[in-house]
């Protein structure tokens, strides 16, 4: 009954009739329509177009001038600063003027977006630091070099790892335009941006040292817990392995990698070959031998004479030989005198005192490229496999660090046995891996050719290094009255190695492939320069007993030989064989390679000299700096009468030269040869002649 009443009263109340009431009127109807409004005022303070702004101040599509952007840069919202940072590329776009009239407080206010919590506002400002830096003068930004990495540095310690990792990208952009500034000081105990940079690096890594703590065993000081991805890392120690080749290479003090230094219009520079000689002044005496006086893309400044005034009463040391230089620039002379104070105050040198820093920071980076490697290693290397792009750079990044460390040190007459031992460890890991050979990608075919020579630059560094540089080292040796059972067992893998390096250099230099699957290509210049410290150190070990022709040797010549003369090669060859054959006739040489030992050697290196008059014809003056090595190699192996020159040998020689003068033809008669279109007046023809 109830559900029958209450559907009653349900349809009685579609027709019912709503009564009226006093003072309420009409109701509306159920499908009426409101169509009544409201207006409201909107107050734009910086966009109405009621303000009157001056048309001949420079501002962006939204009328926004550079002073409003700037104060955009502080705004509240993470969106306001983007576009802030946009609006000014957009300004300075349209306006080149205004980039250096207005550098001052555009950098004062960018820098504190430097660690922004915004992740776009960071990535806008790296986009606009990579466009800003390339179009202003590094002259105007060196006053504003030390805040900018004061805000970098505060970066690199954050507490979101993002923002760590963004700061490391800043630094690789001022890295790249004012490098000098980046490094000042970092060594240790150092004033300058570079020890706190090269902390914070550390820190991020979690390998962080206190490098004021150089007795007792090394402390990690970072607190971090995050785990960097594969791409953190590979920016962390790409930037780390940039930093160190700008701090090593800067004023050259030190051995110098040849990969950094190449530069194919410029002579190289033998630096491999300093250990072989009894003193470093009689290296400098042979380099000296074969530096033309023409070298390509240097320029000469004017330098100003030094006049010696020192009183008896000066409290530094004027260094011996300083006033014998016809010249000095200001930055040499402050040099000088801050080495020769150092050493009256009987402190250690500073390349002691640097070699010592950096074998310490190489002690502390061991763990992490140990272990970075050995994460990436397999994956890249697995036959068959296709490895990313990140894990491929991170092993190149690491075998690329791991040169830039040991390569000073293991050079130095200063290494210590633990650093040996450390980069013997390092190989060790990557013996299995080498030679490695590339796939179908362009790319990772680059990756493995630079892997493959780094590991043979590591491999002749272990082979030339000194057993137990350091005194202190030795009579600790010589207390110890067991020797350490490793020397045998390392000794058996160093030969190992060696053999595997020797069989990978004579494949490249004949120009056979690594893998019967590929096809062998000829090696490239940079390449070969990066193989010379390596052949080097091949030719001058010691050879078996049952063996007298050194077989990397013959195939050095032979590609000498095989080369054409117009070749970008041809040049490097004739300065790297002719410094084989005058090491000879150097008075302090004390090396394990000479020309005479065998007959086999000594036929080649003939064939070779006799061939370089034709080098000569065919280059002509289409290159100057060749044509002038070759005739000083000529010059100078005739000058100390090496045992290569016979009277065969002159006569030979001398027939060959002839057409390079004048040449006589039986139908054209005479003839002139390239000597005439030598530049006149200059020394090439003097030598020539």
């Amino acid at each position: 009954m109830p559900k029958s009443s209450k559907k009653k009263k349900d349809k009685a109340a579609d027709f019912s009739k709503a009564k009226l009431k006093l003072g309420k009127g009409k109701q509306a109807a159920s499908n009426a329509i409101d169509t009544s409004f409201k207006a409201r005022s909107i107050n734009l303070p910086t966009q109405s177009i009621t303000n009157n702004k001056n048309a001949d101040i420079p501002s962006t599509k939204r009328r926004l001038t550079f002073d409003d952007l700037l104060a955009h840069l502080k705004h509240y919202s993470p969106g306001t600063r983007k576009d802030a940072i946009i609006g000014l590329r957009e300004l300075l776009e349209g306006h080149n003027e205004l980039v250096e009239s207005s550098l001052t407080p555009l950098l004062n206010a960018l820098v504190r977006l430097i660690g922004d919590e915004d992740a776009g506002v960071r990535k806008n400002l790296l986009s606009f630091f990579s466009w800003l830096f390339p179009r202003v003068d590094v002259e105007h930004i060196l006053p504003h070099s030390s805040m900018l990495l004061l805000f970098t540095t505060s970066a690199q310690t954050h507490i979101f790892p993002e923002i760590r990792i963004d700061a490391v990208r800043f630094l690789d952009i001022f890295l790249e335009y004012v490098p000098q500034l980046v490094i000042s000081g970092w060594r240790e105990g150092g004033k300058g941006n570079g020890s706190r940079v090269l902390e914070g690096y550390l820190g991020i890594l979690n390998a962080g040292t206190r490098f004021g703590e150089t007795d007792g065993p090394l402390k990690a000081t970072s607190t971090a817990s995050v785990v960097l991805t594969p791409a953190s890392k590979l920016v962390v120690l790409r930037s780390l392995s940039t930093f160190l080749i700008h701090a090593l290479t800067p004023t050259g003090d030190f051995p110098k990698s040849c990969r950094a230094l190449f530069d194919p219009s410029n002579p190289t520079q033998a630096w491999y070959l300093k250990n072989a000689f009894s003193s470093e002044d009689a290296y400098h005496t042979f380099e000296r031998l074969l530096q033309p006086s023409l070298q390509a893309g240097s320029k000469r400044h004017p330098a100003r004479a030094w006049e010696a005034e020192v009183d008896e009463g000066d409290d530094f040391i004027i260094p011996a030989g300083l006033w014998a230089r016809p010249c000095w620039t200001l930055d040499e002379l402050m040099n000088s005198i801050e080495c020769s104070a150092v050493e009256a105050e009987g402190h250690d040198s500073p390349e002691v005192s640097v070699l010592s820093f950096v074998s310490r920071i190489a002690q502390t980076l061991h763990s992490t490229l140990v272990a970075t490697f050995l994460d990436c290693a397999p994956t890249v290397f697995s036959p068959g496999s296709t490895p990313s792009e990140v894990e491929t750079q991170l092993v190149v990044t690491i075998a690329r660090i791991t040169h830039t460390l040991y390569e000073p040190i293991l050079q130095s007459s200063l290494a210590k046995q633990n650093d040996v031992d450390n980069l013997s460890s390092l190989v060790g890991y990557m013996t299995p891996y080498f030679p490695s050979t590339g796939g179908a990608d362009g790319k990772f075919d680059r990756a493995c050719e630079e892997f493959n020579l780094i590991f043979c630059e590591l491999t002749s560094l272990l082979l030339n290094a000194p057993d137990n540089s350091f005194s202190k080292h030795q009579k600790r040796r010589s207390q110890n009255p067991n020797p350490s059972h490793k020397r045998p067992q390392r000794d058996q893998v160093l030969s190992s190695q060696t053999s595997r390096v020797s069989d990978y250099v004579i494949r490249r230099l004949r120009g056979q492939s690594d893998s019967p699957s590929q096809i062998g290509h000829v090696l490239g210049a940079s390449a070969y320069v990066s193989l010379l410290p390596t052949i080097w150190a091949l030719i001058n070990k010691p050879l078996p007993r049952d063996t007298t022709t050194n077989e990397v040797l013959c195939t050095v010549i032979d590609h000498a030989l095989n080369l054409s003369s117009k070749s970008p090669c041809k040049r490097l060859t004739v300065e790297f064989v002719a410094r084989l054959i005058l090491l000879s006739s150097a008075p302090q040489y004390h090396g394990n390679m000479r020309v005479g030992r065998d007959v086999v050697e000594d036929q080649k290196f003939e064939t070779w000299l006799t061939h370089l008059p034709q080098v000569l014809w065919e280059i002509g003056a289409s290159n100057l700096l060749s044509t002038e090595t070759v005739l000083r190699v000529l010059l100078r192996i005739l000058q100390r009468r090496s045992k290569l020159v016979h009277d065969k040998t002159i006569a030979s020689l001398g027939s060959r030269l002839a057409p390079f003068f004048s040449i006589s033809h039986s139908v054209r008669g005479h003839l002139a040869g390239p000597y005439r279109n030598l530049p006149a007046q200059s020394a090439i023809r003097r030598q020539a002649l």
